[in-house]
């Protein structure tokens, strides 16, 4: 089997798309401490650097792991960029998590791994280009070779519009990112985008958050929960069409914030539709005011499982907090598990052809 170790590994959705590609998780590093305990909990064989990245050295990371230096199939990571992110409501150029991306650099140099993938914002490629280009002038002195841009994960078989961008890179050979596998319209051959409705395809009911504490908590319903929805928001629902947006909503039932316009941002308060993908998952996901993530057609927002088969999470996958709002922020922070399988399957196979 392939090895790989994931660098902000989060809850470990990554890391699941790697497994699934064939790649054996050695380690990983992961400061938060829910998402430590979710990633051991499916990655029972790995071991958890539960520390800053800034903390943890090349050698730690090959001695826990049984490597030399070389012999690493895959490093990937996420750094954290939370300044370069569309969703940041301004770039703020002394926040310190903009620039972990130089410590992917350094393990690099350290590790000496045959391929590379690094997952991002697409901002990483405008507003972090002086980091992305400083990181690109290290490793290719060291001697690999990239490619990178931004893509869509639904052209992956994802069932949700989120654009990230990865850069793929060997050690003297060339890792090509991989093709679509699907279309919005279905063109060339591909099969269409894979849709909400899809992707809830088989999953039962889900049971309200605040009746499964008197059972054992929301582990022990596999957090197919749903939160609790006020009455003001119950009736705002009622006013949203499928895929629609918060200007469906009467002006009487707005929160004070939009009230009297129907301009400025629209991608909160809204629903989802069963027949295209869903929108981008965030940590936020079953929360109306944080999103478009109310069901397509039930007095609710989407669950906590939903919306983890919207990131392509399988149902075996272990969510180890009693918090809602962590679990949340797990899912939304992963990288789509099956976009990840598709990405990193593509190191293994040039790994492959460069070793025969």
């Amino acid at each position: 089997m392939f090895s790989s170790i994931d660098l902000f590994s989060g809850g470990g959705g990554l890391s699941e798309g790697m497994k699934q590609a064939g790649f054996n998780i050695l380690s990983a590093v992961e400061n938060n401490r829910d998402a430590a305990e979710t990633f051991r909990a499916n990655h029972d064989s790995s071991y958890v650097f539960e520390n800053d990245i800034r903390l943890v050295s090349g050698s730690e990371i090959l001695n826990k792991s049984n490597l030399l230096k070389g012999e690493l199939d895959l490093l990937a990571g996420c750094p954290p960029c939370q300044g370069f992110s569309s969703l940041t409501r301004k770039y703020k150029r002394n926040d310190d998590r903009n620039s972990l991306i130089n410590e992917v650099g350094r393990l690099v140099k350290d590790l000496m791994p045959k391929t590379i993938m690094i997952e991002n914002v697409p901002g990483l490629m405008d507003k972090g280009k002086p980091l992305l280009d400083a990181f690109l002038d290290d490793i290719h002195k060291l001697g690999y070779i990239s490619n990178y841009g931004v893509f869509q994960v639904a052209d992956y078989g994802v069932p949700q519009s989120r654009r990230r961008f990865v850069l793929l890179a060997g050690l003297e050979f060339e890792v090509k990112i991989p093709q679509a596998t699907h279309s919005e319209k279905a063109l060339e051959g591909k099969p269409a985008w894979m849709t909400v409705r899809e992707a809830f395809d088989g999953l039962d009911a889900p049971v309200l958050l605040k009746d499964t504490y008197m059972e054992g908590g929301p582990q022990k319903f596999n957090w197919n929960v749903r939160r609790y929805i006020s009455p003001v928001n119950i009736e705002r629902l009622k006013y949203l069409k499928p895929g629609g947006t918060r200007f469906d909503i009467p002006d009487r039932l707005r929160p004070n914030c939009h009230k009297g316009s129907q301009k400025g941002f629209s991608n909160v308060y809204g629903r989802m539709s069963f027949d295209t993908v869903s929108p981008t998952i965030t940590g936020g996901c079953t929360t109306l005011s944080k999103g478009r993530f109310g069901h397509p057609t039930k007095l609710r927002t989407i669950s906590v499982r939903e919306a983890a088969r919207l990131q392509t999470f399988p149902d075996s996958f272990r969510f180890v907090t009693d918090t809602v709002d962590s679990v949340c922020q797990i899912i939304g922070n992963a990288l789509p598990c099956e976009f990840a399988r598709i990405m990193s399957a593509a190191c293994k196979e040039a790994i492959l052809v460069n070793q025969t």
